[in-house]
């Protein structure tokens, strides 16, 4: 088909009474995080799961926590013995050494000193002999060999685990990142970036720190339970079965407290994301702020959702924290119930001091981790509320997979052939639009605010999937390839300008990286950007600020322009691209534009009709549907739609 003879372009049929939807993103119904909070122990479960690539790692930890633990638990024992010995060898002394063990028993029994007796039964001790400190020496010297040992698998132990958390945490952050390159447009545009922000960095942080401070405890804690309970129960089962009667207690005390923190933790957390959204949201519009005098509103906003954050994070640690005291009481009543039983079977003879001393040693050793644990399930409660949100960013709806075809050499012919779309299934924007754009046209999309102009090239960089219909490049459908493979043909320049942080030549590059300093300077000179280059202090090498501020808004959209002219593609959408130039400016950016659109198939939005004039074919669009299209004299002729939208910019008012 020859460019003389151009597809004619059907009028959408749309219903009139179908609600109007803007063009462009961000428009949609905002949603609140975190609406759906997760089950506990499926959240649990799930960040656990995300440790499972590192199970070798966890295996070996486990091992040398064993090891250390063992080493830890087995000392109270030894040093009860020396306790034994260090008594023996005082009463010992006592007697004199011309006696037997037995006659000495035999003798301060008949003297009615029966509990006395029945200490001395208990213990191994010799008549006439003190103390053998080389013995006890040697206990001691032992013990400390075994904390040493215990010390060092412990600090293997950590380490490995600690390892093993952040590898697992760096996957995390890599899943998170791919996930949000696999999210749809319209994912962004209905979430505010402040909270979506909060999820990716402060979440995954306390994540993070959670996963840290609390696995190597918790495994610790574990470890140390059984292996004090084996102890217990070896020097006593009664004993041991006295200290157990805490442990259901503390088990209720968690659970009640837990269930009510974790509420709390995840209203904490959602409050933190829409403070963070509030903020990110003033800070960037602080400039209108200022303007339209809304400080006062704005600083009530913050304090508003800062009491919330304040009340749900109060209220989430003053309930957690009362795990701590609750525990510490348990913990000393079993304490003070196993210090009197166990004297009671000292001075009856069924043990000897040094075993009641490692018992009392055990015990408090038995329900310290327990309260460690109570203690850290205020950091894993809310660590796994901090999962529950990012598991709900992981679980987002994805765009649709890739496809593995490929486009040929693009030449820029592109058709819409029954084009529906929406962005809510209630609210019908495009319906049955048909068009063709052949090779080095210059098509001009313009209408009134709302009307799908942008939604237009939307749907063709594919940052949105149709709802039927198809759009083909080159005749293939570019449903049926990937969309990076669409996007490599296609340069885009925005009515808002996007910087980042670096140097002018570096932003000019984005557009083609390993492009050569030659090419950098023929984009910049052919869209004047080298025009104003030169006036900076630093030329090519300033670099630009966070804002750009230090720059011009025109200098920024001229920096952009470069950047999609050095990109060289073979399809053009400029979107209002020199809305924020200067007339002056405004022209020589035309000269650039017309030397970038040539041999281009270009797409251009604009309200401002006078840079549109040259356009091969016009579309004049309102309620997603092409009312008007031809030329710029065959619109202006035929009286219509653009006539009114011409005539509304250039003719002056009248006042009487």
């Amino acid at each position: 088909m020859s460019q003389k003879d151009q597809a004619p372009i059907k009028a959408n049929k749309r219903p009139e009474d179908a609600p109007q939807r803007s063009g462009g993103p961000g428009h949609g119904p905002m949603v609140a995080p975190g609406e759906k909070a997760a089950n506990f122990r499926t959240s649990l479960k799930r960040l656990l799961h995300e440790l499972r690539p590192q199970r070798v790692r966890i295996i070996i930890a486990i091992m040398f926590g064993v090891a250390g633990v063992t080493l830890s638990v087995v000392g109270p024992k030894i040093l009860g013995q020396a306790t034994t010995m260090l008594l023996a060898g005082f009463l010992g002394k006592q007697f004199s050494p011309n006696m037997t063990r037995e006659q000495v028993i035999e003798a301060v029994q008949s003297q009615g000193n029966g509990d006395l007796a029945d200490l001395l039964r208990s213990m191994d001790f010799v008549p006439g002999q003190g103390v053998d400190f080389n013995a006890i020496g040697m206990i001691l010297l032992t013990v400390l060999v075994l904390y040493l040992i215990s010390g060092v698998a412990s600090y293997v132990q950590a380490y490995v685990l600690n390892d093993a958390v952040q590898q697992s945490i760096l996957t995390m952050r890599q899943k998170v990142s791919a996930k949000i390159d696999r999210l749809p447009l319209s994912y962004f545009d209905n979430q505010p970036r402040g909270e979506l922000l909060s999820r990716v960095t402060n979440d995954i942080d306390n994540v993070s720190q959670t996963l840290q401070q609390t696995l190597s405890q918790l495994l610790n804690s574990l470890l140390m339970v059984v292996g004090v309970l084996a102890m217990m129960f070896w020097i006593s089962p009664t004993l041991a079965l006295v200290a157990l009667v805490s442990v259901p207690v503390a088990m209720v005390m968690v659970s009640i407290i837990g269930k009510r923190s974790q509420v709390l933790f995840k209203a904490n957390w959602k409050s933190t994301g829409d403070l963070n959204a509030h903020i990110e949201e003033a800070y960037t519009g602080h400039s209108l702020v200022k303007v339209f005098g809304r400080q006062k509103e704005v600083a009530a906003q913050f304090e508003k959702r800062n009491q919330e954050l304040y009340t749900a994070a109060f209220g989430s640690q003053f309930i957690s924290g009362l795990m701590m005291p609750i525990m510490m009481l348990v913990g000393n009543l079993n304490y003070v119930v196993i210090a009197v039983i166990g004297g009671l079977r000292v001075a009856s003879g069924t043990m000897t001091i040094g075993d009641v001393q490692a018992f009392i040693q055990y015990s408090r050793q038995f329900t310290q981790p327990l309260t460690q644990v109570a203690s850290m399930a205020n950091l894993m409660q809310s660590g796994v509320a901090s999962a529950e949100r990012v598991f709900e960013l992981m679980d987002a709806d994805e765009m649709t997979p890739e496809p593995g075809g490929s486009l040929p050499e693009v030449r820029g012919h592109v058709t819409f052939s029954d084009v529906d779309f929406s962005y809510s299934p209630d609210k019908p924007l495009i319906n049955d639009l048909d068009l063709e754009a052949l090779p080095g046209q210059t098509v001009a999309i313009v209408g009134p605010t709302g009307a799908g102009k942008t939604t237009l090239v939307n749907l063709l960089m594919r940052f949105y999937d149709l709802d039927g219909g198809a759009i083909t490049m080159d005749g293939v459908d570019i449903a049926t390839v990937p969309r990076a493979d669409v996007r490599r043909n296609i340069g885009m320049v925005l009515q808002d300008t996007w910087l980042f942080g670096g140097t002018i030549r570096d932003n000019i590059a984005y557009g083609r990286p390993g492009a050569s300093e030659e090419d950098i300077i023929r984009a910049a000179t052919a869209t004047f950007v080298d025009r104003f280059v030169h006036s900076l202090p630093e030329g090519y090498d300033t670099v630009i600020d966070e804002e750009g501020s230090n720059i011009s808004a025109g200098e920024k959209q001229l920096v952009t322009i470069a950047r999609a002219f050095l990109a060289d593609p073979a399809l053009l959408i400029l979107d209002e691209a020199t809305s924020s130039v200067d007339t002056r400016t405004e022209l020589l950016v035309q000269q650039a534009m017309s030397a970038l659109r040539h041999g281009r198939t270009s797409f251009v939005i604009a309200h401002r009709l006078s840079t549109i004039r040259d356009a091969d074919l016009i579309l004049v669009m309102e309620q997603g549907a092409i009312v008007e299209q031809g030329t710029h004299d065959e619109l202006l002729a035929a009286g219509g739609a653009y006539h009114d939208l011409y005539q509304s910019q250039f003719s002056a008012a009248v006042t009487t």
